[in-house]
């Protein structure tokens, strides 16, 4: 959507903890004081934004996040002459991924200078606009939340994150074995293995050396060859193999194999009959 050079895009992802996800580049608009229900994680791709949180100024030059805690009054405003490109998401508060005793910590260091943390959420909204890749989100929305935890409460961070768990890793694979065309959402699966959703993908990723999104993706290609080999149209394939359409099949199928499906069903040998020798 645009108007008069303001753009923006905006849409709700079915993945738990994530109420809105929002994209915008403004070059004259200024937000009022205002408030959400929700915790506000920005970070700016172009440009820069002022904003004024309890009463004291602060900013977002490039590189920095930004998070916002829930009913605290802030507004915004374009810090650079051509305005700002800025991507949000809304999240859920009292979720177990940002709780109310953090909303202190935030309002005193709203802006974090943090290129881990950054380039984790960068990801997340990569994966957050493709539906289909919910699990995805979901596992990298964890490890947003764990790091912005580390962040705002340094000295739990300072005790260490425990070690991978092969339990946690052996019963999420058997998990994802059992349910390949029907998936299974991180919440769902955090609780059937007892574990928290950051460690269950850490542990995860730590023993099979693949994140659970992508094994779980490779484990569906894998399938879908099969089926594309035996003749199957790449529409029929995908939704047997509980891609969410034949877009998401060829987006994955394409970066596990190398080619995109119809391509790949297209190259299987055409028999031909043996030749007979002549007497």
């Amino acid at each position: 959507m645009a108007a008069g050079g303001e753009q923006i895009t905006a849409w709700r992802p079915a993945v738990p903890g994530v109420t809105e996800v929002f994209h915008a580049h403004f070059t004259r608009h200024a937000y009022p004081m205002h408030v959400h229900d929700t915790w506000t994680l920005l970070i700016v791709d172009e440009g820069a934004v002022r904003y004024d949180l309890e009463r004291h100024e602060h900013g977002t030059p490039l590189g920095t996040v930004s998070l916002l805690p829930p009913q605290v009054p802030h507004n915004g405003s374009a810090a650079t002459p051509h305005g700002f490109r800025k991507r949000v998401l809304y999240l859920e508060s009292g979720t177990g991924l940002l709780d109310d005793s953090l909303i202190g910590p935030a309002v005193d260091t709203p802006d974090l200078a943090d290129p881990l943390l950054r380039d984790r959420i960068g990801r997340l909204h990569a994966a957050l606009a493709h539906p289909g890749d919910e699990l995805e989100a979901s596992a990298r929305l964890a490890l947003v939340g764990e790091r912005l935890r580390e962040r705002l409460r340094p000295r739990v961070g300072e005790r260490g994150r425990p070690g991978p768990d092969r339990r946690v890793a052996a019963e999420l694979r058997e998990l994802l074995d059992a349910r390949v065309t029907v998936g299974v959402g991180l919440a769902e699966a955090a609780a059937l293995v007892r574990a928290h959703p950051a460690h269950l993908v850490r542990s995860f990723s730590a023993a099979y050396g693949i994140a659970p999104h992508q094994y779980l993706m490779a484990r569906r290609v894998d399938r879908a060859r099969r089926l594309l080999l035996a003749g199957g149209p790449v529409g029929e394939v995908a939704a047997t193999c509980g891609f969410f359409d034949q877009s998401h099949l060829t987006r994955h199928f394409k970066r596990v194999v190398g080619v995109p499906p119809g391509r790949y069903a297209r190259a299987t040998p055409t028999p031909t009959p043996d030749r007979v020798s002549s007497p």
